[in-house]
């Protein structure tokens, strides 16, 4: 039989005290037909709530796992505000041999550079349509999806040299008579700190930096993903130049979305200070697991941005939100796992109670 493996961005604890700020009021979403521009501006002006894959599946769920849950969340969270399906880190990375986190080659790549849904696990994506037709089946389902990335160019790309879509012609990026790849833009020298062999930070200066990064979000927005969640831009690879440019080329599309930043450690308030109003959510902890140990501090966190005023200040599509990482409720893997849901969470009621509630 299928267990429900609900976890995430939000839970389900406490329900009839929290209905009040967990329903999405329709004044937020609806708006007459020439307000388009404003509906975008009142998508975050309450925090960003739904499941992320990675707590139950690390990074090998694939898509049967993932709609059955989108399904379960559409039946039992949707009524109480909780929109967004997520599917976290490492969608593009083949199942084999050798393959984890800190592997290297085994990713799907198009001719451009940009990640592909891994073909074996997410079948339909087979032929050109990426993720499209699971965001089409979510979106049926009343919900918004969304996708982790990771910050800026693939070493794969890079070493293999590809060249960039210039989005404006469909055809290489070219500038000052000659076209440019990515050796051009990858900075070899910014990996990312806990995955090196994985990603590197992108040269924004240039030109063909831009054009790399417009290839990419114009890509998802096609694929109809409502919802980015952008990771090793913050906290000890804070990017803050990538980040002003990824909000800026989100401002450009047609289609809204949510732009989410992580750390994979912590965050200060005054690192977030010139940054919260180019994101819409920014995560301010390291991963959250069910360890009281691990949820104890987060409550200090919390106050220490309350104080700042950062709960709900401007951000890109409204307001910005500090964000303490996922509830580990339910059924759930272990942290760097190459294993599905195989455990309850070991947080107690009483613990999960006061996590969701405070």
């Amino acid at each position: 039989s299928r267990r429900p493996y609900l976890i995430s961005m939000a839970g389900m604890l406490c329900v009839a005290l929290l209905l009040a700020s967990l329903v999405w009021p329709a004044a937020l979403t609806a708006g007459s037909a020439g307000d388009g521009r404003r509906q975008q501006q009142q998508l975050t002006a309450l925090p960003p709530r739904g499941w992320n894959s990675y707590d139950s599946f690390s990074w090998i769920i694939g898509e049967a796992a993932f709609l059955d849950n989108a399904r379960i969340m559409a039946n039992r969270l949707l009524p109480h505000g909780y929109q967004y399906a997520v599917i976290d880190f490492l969608w593009y990375r083949r199942i084999a041999a050798g393959s984890g986190v800190g592997a290297y080659g085994f990713d799907s790549m198009d001719q451009w550079g940009r990640p592909y849904p891994d073909p074996q696990r997410f079948p339909s994506g087979r032929g050109g349509g990426g993720f499209r037709p699971i965001a089409d089946k979510v979106h049926a389902m009343g919900l918004k999806f969304g996708i982790h990335l990771m910050n800026g160019i693939s070493t794969q790309a890079v070493n293999a040299n590809t060249p960039i879509l210039d989005v404006r012609t469909g055809k290489a990026y070219v500038e000052n008579g000659r076209q440019w790849r990515a050796r051009d833009i990858g900075l070899t020298h910014r990996t990312c700190a806990w995955m090196p062999k994985g990603f590197m930070s992108v040269n924004t200066d240039l030109g063909a930096g831009r054009a790399f990064l417009r290839s990419l979000y114009r890509q998802y927005a096609d694929w109809g993903v409502d919802f980015v969640k952008l990771d090793c831009i913050f906290g000890a690879d804070y990017s803050p130049k990538e980040i002003v440019t990824v909000s800026e080329i989100l401002k450009e599309l047609e289609r809204p979305v949510v732009l989410s930043i992580s750390p994979g450690t912590a965050v200060t308030p005054a690192l977030a200070e010139n940054i919260t109003q180019h994101v819409d959510m920014y995560r301010v902890t390291g991963d959250d697991w069910d360890s009281w140990k691990d949820v104890r501090p987060h409550f200090d966190v919390a106050r220490s941005f309350a104080a700042a005023n950062k709960i709900g200040a401007p951000g890109l599509r409204g307001r910005s939100w500090p964000d303490l990482d996922m509830l580990p409720f339910g059924w759930l893997t272990d942290a760097g796992a190459n294993q599905g849901p195989h455990r309850t969470t070991s947080l107690t009621f009483d613990e999960q109670t006061t996590q969701v509630c405070n």
